[in-house]
């Protein structure tokens, strides 16, 4: 067996190569598009945080169950001790400047509530992250978007997924790295 598959590739790799028969003319035509970064997310074991780096961009999102109860705006105590080592890292690696905080919803409620609700999240850990934010030269900036920027769908297949809901529910903080 070995010896005829020798054969056949020696035969392969010597013979010379055959001309394309004349039928075979196409046009060739270039294919232009566009060139995407590839975003990586780090996300902790237990799904509750996830950060993710485009160019100096740092997200670092937190899920709202771990930060309120469910449709409050009041955290927790565990949520202060996460936004305590979230501000560590932004004290740590932030340029500066604006570090935006961005409430988000699923789509459970109507548009007006979930943007209130969103909003008023928002502005509860602004309220906190200002106590913990060390730089001067760092602005907060705190605005709700209720259920209009989702990260994963809430619905597939006409059904709601509440795994995908649950990563709605979050509350991200933007902020620009030292270069």
């Amino acid at each position: 067996m070995f010896r005829s598959l020798s054969l056949t590739l020696a035969l392969l790799l010597t013979s010379p190569p055959t001309a394309p028969p004349e039928s075979a003319n196409a046009v060739v035509e270039d294919l232009v598009l566009p060139v995407e970064d590839i975003i990586g997310e780090i996300e902790s074991l237990d799904g509750t945080e996830t950060e993710t780096q485009e160019g100096t961009q740092v997200t670092v999102a937190l899920t709202s169950d771990v930060l309120f109860a469910l449709d409050k705006w009041q955290l927790t105590a565990k949520a202060r001790q996460r936004l305590g080592e979230v501000a560590d890292k932004v004290n740590t690696e932030s340029a500066g400047g604006l570090v935006k905080i961005q409430g988000h919803t699923d789509d459970q409620g109507s548009d007006a509530y979930n943007r209130g609700l969103s909003q008023r999240r928002a502005q509860a850990v602004q309220q906190v992250m200002r106590g913990l934010l060390t730089g001067a030269d760092v602005t907060l900036q705190a605005q709700g978007y209720g259920e209009s920027r989702p990260k994963a769908p809430n619905i597939v297949d006409g059904r709601p997924i509440a795994k995908n809901r649950a990563k709605n529910r979050r509350v991200e903080i933007v902020y620009n790295v030292k270069q």
